[in-house]
């Protein structure tokens, strides 16, 4: 009886005593380059961009599972409606979505409404933001949008974010509409872009000022929880996100997607509850961050281990014993080389240095460079039109894509790019000497390139400097037109093509036109194809604005990229999305099954 008594007390003791909390899910992985901001209106790179959709909301987003793709309802209640013209669009907010909680809500808890969208887009018109993103919005031609920012640039008064205009509005509460000059037929997709447009309260812009970009608040599943810049990011779980659960919808004869849709359906979201983010510039020790289990998962993996890791397309045995995925995907995204058209070195409308920018173009050996940075994991470039979008053509041959020294030669020795003084190298047309200074990185990859950029230009006779700087430092420096060449990618966000095009569009210089192109044929070949709906018509004139951008090279696109991502069993229900950055809130962490890391 003894016994039994003290049982029953332990059992009395153990049911009073808390459950032992659960073991937070933790995803670890490393970004190859650093974010410069959390502040959406300030981004124009992929990195900070893949943080802040896992923030901010925009009213729609892309089902993960979709392929083809499919736009659905994030914070939107229902599809938008549009008018018969397209210049029209009106989307109603579903009520009862709420930000997180922030000081400077001062303890009151702060439902999304329309009006915080109407603010998020005019925050883009506000000369203070200097914002890359300007040029986009500034295209969709919201009525009284660019007036009202003009204004401000002509009275040196702060933008007026309190006066009413036509273009972006909210009716009431919960609706918002927008007028548009132009017909603007897939509009849809600009209000899928949460990295971007996802929504932004007014009162924390104000609370913060010129420190916002560490203080971002959204309405998304996860917060900022630390940020050690250019080093170490951590997101946790937004404990004041609404219910949603998992709901996808994949094609029918999707083995993959229906599996994985099978799995989560039903499942509340976010599924982990913390994001570690390291950044490690150098291939090699991410590859070993992984290796050694200190990353979940491997986003690109470095080139010169793909063949080790991954074997004729297959995770090596060491690793598949450990139960390791592999995910080799082709990106949405092409390498070029950009030439900053006001350079008074390579840049210029004339003759001859259109003729020096496309011999350089036919000098650079693409295939080499696949093979030497990229391990073989690319194709030859043969237009500007990014995998996967409206406007790429597989069946493509282009200029892009030629490699033609004996050809290159020519064209600089017709148009006077002579060795004048005999000393080997290539001189101008007026006798200074030739030289191309060129911007990059530290990492290996990067002086993979410039070595074999460096080859390719000496049997050109013509000379190259290397300006070494970190990857953000020298986006900051492209926007500003500092830089005379420099080899970037482009990244698709929605299936439209025309997004590739915004590179060539004049209004687009300071944001993603870093070769400061301007051209009014292809401006207007451009504003054109905003205004058509999808067709032949608009096809021709992917092809029109083509031939353009060859002839005057202000770009050499260069490869489209094959990346491998690679994931402990732990992770599961990975999978790439096709144009959008937001992952992290899909997959779930099964604790059960990861190894313990050593102390």
């Amino acid at each position: 009886m003894k016994r039994l008594a003290i049982l029953l007390a332990a059992f009395a003791l153990a049911l009073a005593l808390p459950a032992a909390a659960a073991q937070p899910k933790v995803l670890r992985y490393a970004f190859e380059v650093a974010e410069t901001s959390f502040d959406p209106v300030k981004l124009n790179d992929l990195y900070s961009r893949t943080l802040t959709p896992h923030i901010f909301e925009a009213p729609y987003t892309f089902d993960h599972l979709a392929r083809p793709v499919k736009i659905k309802p994030l914070t939107a209640d229902g599809m938008p409606q549009h008018s018969a013209d397209f210049r029209t669009w009106t989307v109603r907010i579903r009520p009862g979505i709420y930000f997180a909680d922030d000081p400077a809500f001062k303890g009151r808890k702060r439902e999304l409404v329309a009006q915080d969208y109407v603010y998020t887009f005019k925050r883009y018109a506000d000369p203070a933001n200097r914002s890359p993103g300007w040029g986009e919005i500034e295209d969709q031609r919201f009525v009284g949008l660019a007036a009202l920012r003009e204004e401000a640039l002509a009275s040196h008064k702060p933008f007026d974010y309190d006066r009413p205009i036509e273009g972006i509005r909210a009716l009431d509460r919960y609706t918002l509409q927008f007028r548009i000059e132009q017909p603007r037929p897939r509009f849809i997709q600009l209000l899928a872009v949460s990295d971007l447009y996802g929504a932004v309260a007014r009162e924390v812009v104000e609370f913060y000022g010129d420190q916002i970009d560490a203080h971002p608040v959204g309405t998304g599943p996860f917060r900022l929880a630390h940020w050690r810049r250019s080093s170490f990011i951590v997101l946790e779980r937004n404990p004041d996100f609404r219910e949603m659960v998992y709901d996808a919808e994949p094609e029918a004869d999707d083995a993959e997607g229906q599996a994985i849709a099978a799995r989560f359906k039903g499942r509340r979201l976010p599924m982990i509850d913390r994001v570690e983010i390291s950044i490690i510039e150098e291939d090699q020790p991410r590859w070993l961050s992984f290796l050694g289990g200190e990353a979940d998962f491997v986003y690109r993996l470095g080139y010169e281990f793909v063949t080790m890791a991954m074997p004729n397309g297959k995770v090596a045995p060491n690793l598949a014993k450990k139960g390791v995925q592999g995910f080799r995907v082709a990106d949405p995204a092409t390498q070029s080389m950009l030439f900053n058209m006001e350079d008074p070195t390579v840049g210029g409308y004339t003759p001859e240095r259109i003729a020096l920018r496309r011999a350089i173009a036919l000098g650079m050996d693409t295939r080499t460079e696949i093979e030497h940075a990229y391990s073989g994991l690319g194709v030859v470039a043969q237009s500007l039109y990014l995998p996967f979008t409206r406007g790429f053509d597989v069946h493509d041959k282009s200029e892009f894509g030629d490699y033609d020294p004996p050809r290159a030669k020519a064209l600089l020795d017709m148009y006077g790019f002579l060795d004048r003084d005999g000393d080997g190298w290539r001189d101008m047309p007026d006798g200074s000497p030739l030289v191309l200074r060129v911007a990059s990185q530290s990492d290996k990859r990067s002086r993979r390139i410039a070595e074999v950029l460096h080859k390719n230009m000496a049997a050109l006779s013509v000379r190259v400097n290397f300006e070494i700087a970190q990857w953000p430092e020298n986006l900051k420096a492209a926007r500003a037109g500092k830089l005379a060449m420099w080899s970037v990618g482009s990244y698709a966000d929605a299936p439209d093509g025309q997004g590739a095009l915004t590179q060539y569009h004049s209004k687009q210089i300071g944001g993603q036109n870093f070769a400061r192109f301007k051209l009014p044929a292809l401006d207007a070949l451009y504003e054109r194809m905003q205004v058509l709906p999808d067709g032949p018509e608009r096809d021709a004139l992917f092809r029109d604005a083509q031939k353009l951008a060859i002839a005057y090279m202000p770009y050499k696109h260069k490869l489209s990229r094959i990346s491998t991502d690679m994931a402990y069993p732990w992770l599961v229900g990975y999978r790439r999305p096709v144009f959008w950055t937001h992952w992290w809130q899909y997959v779930d962490i099964d604790e059960s099954r990861r190894t313990p890391r050593a102390p």
